[in-house]
C-alpha cells in the first residue's frame, strides 16, 4: 500500500505540471471537494477544476489544496493554469457560490463570464425555507432555469420574487442577487445548457470520495487525499463522453453571438431596389 502511494503521487505530481497551451479551453467547472479529514479545526478541501477543449473533451485541468474556498487559493491555482498554458481566457466558467472563486477568476481572466450552478443556487434558496414549503419553491425555481428563453425565465423569476418575498426574504435575496450570473447560460448553444447550468460534472466523479476518506482518515494525509482524488479522477474521465453539441465550441470560440440559446443571424437584407443596383454596377 505505501508503494501504490508513493506511485500515485508521482503520477500526480508529473500530471499537475503538464502543459495546456496545446488545447483552447472554452468552459470551465470550478467547485471546492471537501474530505472527511481534518486538519486542526477545519476539514481540508481540494480545489477542482475541469475544463472542455475545441473538440468537446473535458478533461480534470486542476485539482489542488485549498484553504476554504479562499480567494488566495482559488487565484494561485487560477495563475498556475496560466502559467501551464491557459492564456486565452475560457468564453464561461462555471461554480457555485463560494466567495473565493469569483473575485480570483475576476483578476486573472477578466473577460471571461460567470455562469452560477443551479444545484447549488436551489439548494441554498432551499436552506431559507421551510420544509413544507420546499416542494413547491422547488418547483417554481425549476420553472426559471428550465425556461425555454430568458424572457420567461425572468418572469418566473417575477413570479417567485412576488410569491416569496413577504414571508421568506432571505431565500429571495440568495436567489435575486445572482440574477444575471444565474441566466448567462441563455447566450450560449441549447445544446450545451444541460452540461453548464450546473457543476454535476464535479459532483459526480467524486460521489465516492468523501465515503472513502471518512473510512480512512487515520492513515490518509493531505498529500494521499490529492492523489486519491487525482486517481478518482483520471478513473472517471475515461467514462466521460464528449460535449453534447460540441461542434457548436467553434463558433463559441470566434464569438458568434446566441440568443435564447440559438445562433443569432443577420436579419438585413437587401431591397430588389438595391439588389437591382447592385446587378446594374
Amino acid at each position: 500500500m505505501s508503494r501504490l502511494k508513493s506511485r500515485w503521487a508521482e503520477e500526480y505530481q508529473a500530471w499537475r505540471r503538464a502543459r495546456l497551451g496545446k488545447d483552447r479551453w472554452v468552459y470551465l467547472w470550478a467547485d471546492g471537494i471537501y474530505s472527511g479529514l481534518r486538519a486542526e479545526d477545519e476539514r481540508l478541501c481540494a480545489l477542482v477544476v475541469i475544463g472542455v477543449n475545441e473538440r468537446g473533451e473535458k478533461h480534470f485541468l486542476a485539482i489542488e489544496d485549498g484553504v476554504r474556498e479562499s480567494k488566495q487559493s482559488w487565484r494561485e491555482l487560477l495563475l498556475d493554469l496560466k502559467a501551464r498554458g491557459l492564456a486565452i481566457p475560457p468564453k464561461l466558467a462555471v461554480g457555485d457560490g463560494a466567495l473565493g472563486f469569483w473575485p480570483a477568476l475576476e483578476e486573472v481572466y477578466p473577460q471571461t463570464r460567470h455562469q452560477r450552478c443551479w444545484v447549488h443556487k436551489v439548494a441554498n434558496v432551499m436552506n431559507y425555507l421551510p420544509k413544507a414549503v420546499q416542494p413547491r419553491a422547488k418547483a417554481a425555481l425549476q420553472e426559471i432555469w428550465m425556461a425555454e428563453t430568458q424572457a420567461e425565465a425572468l418572469a418566473a423569476f417575477e413570479r417567485f420574487v412576488r410569491s416569496y418575498q413577504a414571508k421568506y426574504p432571505k431565500a429571495v435575496e440568495c436567489l435575486t442577487k445572482d440574477r444575471e450570473a444565474l441566466l448567462a447560460f441563455f447566450d450560449f448553444p441549447a445544446e450545451h445548457w444541460v452540461h453548464i447550468r450546473s457543476t454535476n460534472v464535479i459532483e459526480s466523479a467524486f460521489a465516492t470520495m468523501r465515503h472513502r476518506t471518512d473510512r480512512t482518515k487515520g492513515c490518509l494525509t493531505r498529500a494521499g487525499m490529492l492523489a486519491m482524488l487525482f486517481k478518482l479522477g483520471m478513473s472517471a474521465e475515461h467514462s466521460w463522453r464528449r460535449l453534447r453539441g460540441f461542434e457548436w465550441l467553434a463558433k463559441v470560440i470566434r464569438g458568434v453571438k446566441f440568443r435564447d440559446g440559438v445562433e443569432v443571424r443577420s436579419e438585413k437584407r437587401a431591397s430588389p431596389r438595391q439588389e437591382g443596383s447592385r446587378v446594374a454596377a
